[in-house]
């Protein structure tokens, strides 16, 4: 008897959004060794960097920054993906899906713009190619340097407005969390997850160089979409 894989009954947009994940991330691995900055122009960058295009605010949904970083994301996405994609649908998740992405970035965006009006004064600086222009902000150069040039990369940030509407949809039902031996139910883990995360967003600055206002970004979207569409899960859903 042929005993059904885990992967059979995996709708097709988070099938695809797994494939696609795995291939950019195996290409970024093998492809830049030959072709130098293949991937250059697929993560994400501020809006004023010479690095920055428009694409980037899709495709650095794509791109990983190591095997735990990859892992994880796609861990969740197979986990709670197909049930939210079984609930609202195919076509509204893959809009959901991207919505929050691209609002995460908009909202990291937004935290760097105050973080550059903070050190300058104004929201960009004139000639970021040129390294003087950062050395011109002394102790804030290489904060501001990193700003511009330290690219952002993965789907967390899609990822946690995917974890908010499992939430909102399904309130109720307990999981099973790492190092915890007992099952909690989602509306109470997962909130902790975004306080976490505010948390770190505000400490980040010591040293983290996770994009956890990313992060939030695709929670608070992820809210606000579900309260928008007035998503509801299906009457013969647990």
């Amino acid at each position: 008897m042929n005993s059904q894989s885990p992967f059979a009954n995996i709708p097709p947009v988070v099938k695809n959004l797994l494939i696609i994940n795995i291939i950019f991330f195996i290409g970024s691995l093998t492809l830049e060794k030959f072709i130098p900055d293949v991937f250059k122009y697929l993560p994400v960058y501020y809006f004023n960097s010479p690095n920055f295009r428009l694409w980037e605010v899709i495709t650095y949904m794509f791109m990983h920054g190591g095997f735990a970083h990859i892992f994880f994301n796609m861990f969740a996405l197979f986990s709670f993906g197909p049930i939210v994609e079984y609930s609202i649908g195919s076509k509204r998740f893959l809009n959901f899906y991207f919505i929050c992405g691209i609002g995460a970035i908009v909202f990291q965006t937004l935290v760097q713009v105050y973080e550059v009006h903070a050190i300058t004064g104004a929201f960009t600086i004139t000639h970021p190619s040129l390294p003087e222009s950062f050395a011109a902000y002394g102790a804030n150069a290489q904060k501001l340097a990193e700003i511009y040039y330290v690219p952002i990369v993965g789907a967390s940030g899609a990822i946690f407005g995917l974890l908010i509407a499992f939430g909102m949809l399904y309130p109720n039902m307990e999981l099973m969390i790492m190092f915890i031996p007992v099952p909690i139910k989602a509306k109470y883990i997962i909130p902790v997850y975004v306080i976490l995360e505010l948390f770190l967003g505000v400490k980040q600055y010591s040293g983290d160089s996770v994009a956890h206002f990313a992060h939030l970004g695709g929670a608070l979207i992820g809210y606000i979409m579900v309260k928008v569409w007035r998503l509801q899960r299906p009457n013969n859903f647990y």
